[in-house]
């Protein structure tokens, strides 16, 4: 037999690392991917885009087309110490579809205010209100009854029948009711008679 040397014993063990819990691990270097798999995932989303293109072509109607509507946002303004002006209350209403009457009253029963619309057809409320304010109220109006249940589509028709509030979708045709504008606790001003 060979005679064995220790040094050379020495280097055929490998060195084991200290077992330390609180020593880190080191990190693996990332694989390097194959350009071949880019290539057919490029070559798969052309087609999937190639197939999409031509279903919207014929059929666009059921193309997944969503157009997000966007609204301005209320431009308030105070008037003197005791009042706000909504300035574009007319186009965020024909933006909506809605009747200004039916916001309006929506509006009023939120804020537990009364107001009208002045001969430039802005809305006056009898109260100082902030911006945010009317935002948040209207985006209540427009969750409730603006946008469609079913398909989330904006594109509604609000009708009366029978005392009751309609939402009719004109792109999925559902139709549901929905609550009437309760007012709440409104005090009386002024003197009373006796």
């Amino acid at each position: 037999m060979a005679e064995e040397n220790p040094s050379a014993m020495k280097e055929e063990v490998p060195e084991l690392a200290p077992f330390d819990p609180m020593k880190k691990k080191k990190k693996k270097k990332g694989v390097i991917h194959d350009s071949t798999d880019e290539v057919e995932n490029l070559a798969e989303k052309t087609e999937t885009l190639a197939v999409f293109n031509i279903l919207r072509e014929n059929n666009p109607d059921l193309a997944g087309d969503r157009r997000r509507t966007v609204m301005r946002p209320p431009q308030v303004l105070p008037e003197g110490t005791k009042k706000t002006v909504f300035v574009n209350f007319m186009d965020l209403c024909k933006t909506m579809h809605r009747q200004p009457e039916h916001v309006m009253n929506f509006l009023f029963a939120e804020m537990g205010t009364s107001g009208s619309l002045d001969g430039q057809q802005r809305l006056i409320v009898k109260e100082r209100f902030a911006p945010k304010n009317f935002e948040g109220i209207l985006r209540r109006y427009i969750n409730e009854y603006v946008i469609c249940n079913g398909c989330k589509s904006p594109d509604t028709i609000l009708s009366k029948e029978n005392q009751l509030f309609f939402l009719r979708c004109e792109q999925c045709g559902s139709s549901r009711s929905v609550a009437q504008i309760k007012t709440g606790f409104v005090a009386l001003l002024g003197r009373r008679k006796a």
